[in-house]
C-alpha cells in the first residue's frame, strides 16, 4: 500500500510492538510507519529505540507531553506517501480495516475518508453507555455547523490524500483534533466518505485515556472552528 501510517503513542509499552507487526502486515514494504512519541515514560521510548526505531519504523521523539493532536502533527508533517491513515497505538483499530478505508481514495471518490465505529457489521466491543451519548451529542452538535451528515465524527480512524492534510494548520495539541480538523476539512469542501469499521475499545484500566474535560473541550472546538473566519488552502 502506498500509504503513510502515523501512529501517535503514549505509555503503550504493552501494546507498540505487537500494533507495528500487525500494521507491516497490512502495508508490506510499500508503506511507511511514523511512531510520534508523546514523551512516554512507562519504558516505550526504550522499546522503540531498541526494537523498533530504524528498522520498522521511523520515530519521532517529542522532548515533552503535548497530547494526540500536537503528535499527529509531527507525524503528518513527515509523512511522504500519496494518502495518510492515523493508527493508534493500541487495538482500538484494527489494520486490517485499511483497505477499506482507503478504496474511496484510491478510486478518486475521497479526499478524506472516517472510520465510523457506527455503521457496517464489523465486531464492536460493547463499553460505556455516557461516552456513546456524548459522541452522538458531539457529531450532531458538529453536523450542523459543517453540514456534514457523519455519524462518527470522533472516531480515531481518519484517512487523507497526503496533499490534503498536509495543507492543513493543525493547532489543537490533544483531542481537540477531531472537531478541528472536521471543521477545516468541510470548509474546504472537500470529498468525504464514511466507512464502517470494527471497533476493540479499551477500559479506563485497560489504558483509555479520553475523559469528560476532553469532551467538554470538543464543544468549545466545534464553536470555534466553524464560526471563525479563515480563509481556505484547498489544494
Amino acid at each position: 500500500m502506498d500509504l503513510s501510517v502515523i501512529i501517535p503513542c503514549y505509555n503503550e509499552v504493552s501494546s507498540i510492538e505487537q500494533v507495528v507487526q500487525s500494521v507491516i502486515k497490512v502495508i508490506g514494504n510499500d508503506g511507511e510507519i511514523i511512531i510520534v512519541d508523546d514523551f512516554s515514560t512507562d519504558g516505550t521510548r526504550e522499546v522503540l529505540k531498541k526494537k523498533i526505531e530504524g528498522t520498522f519504523a521511523s520515530v519521532i521523539y517529542l522532548d515533552r507531553n503535548q497530547g494526540k493532536g500536537a503528535a499527529l502533527r509531527a507525524g503528518f508533517a513527515a509523512a511522504t506517501k500519496d494518502m495518510v491513515i492515523v493508527q493508534d497505538a493500541d487495538f482500538e483499530y484494527d489494520p486490517c480495516d485499511y483497505a477499506i478505508m482507503i478504496e474511496p481514495i484510491v478510486n478518486n471518490q475521497a479526499d478524506v475518508v472516517y472510520g465510523s465505529r457506527f455503521k457496517g457489521n464489523r465486531p464492536h466491543r460493547v463499553l460505556y453507555f455516557w461516552h456513546r451519548m456524548g459522541n452522538g451529542l458531539l457529531t450532531f452538535m458538529s453536523n450542523m455547523f459543517t453540514n456534514l451528515n457523519l455519524t462518527d465524527m470522533e472516531t480515531g480512524y481518519k484517512a487523507f490524500r497526503r496533499e490534503v492534510i498536509q495543507s492543513m494548520e493543525i493547532e489543537e495539541d490533544r483531542f481537540g483534533f477531531e472537531p478541528e480538523i472536521t471543521a477545516k476539512i468541510a470548509r474546504g469542501q472537500y470529498r468525504v466518505y464514511e466507512v464502517g469499521i470494527g471497533y476493540f475499545g479499551r477500559t479506563y484500566l485497560e489504558g483509555k485515556k479520553i475523559g469528560w474535560q476532553d469532551g467538554m473541550w470538543a464543544i468549545w472546538c466545534i464553536l470555534k472552528y466553524n464560526l471563525r473566519r479563515e480563509k481556505s488552502t484547498k489544494p
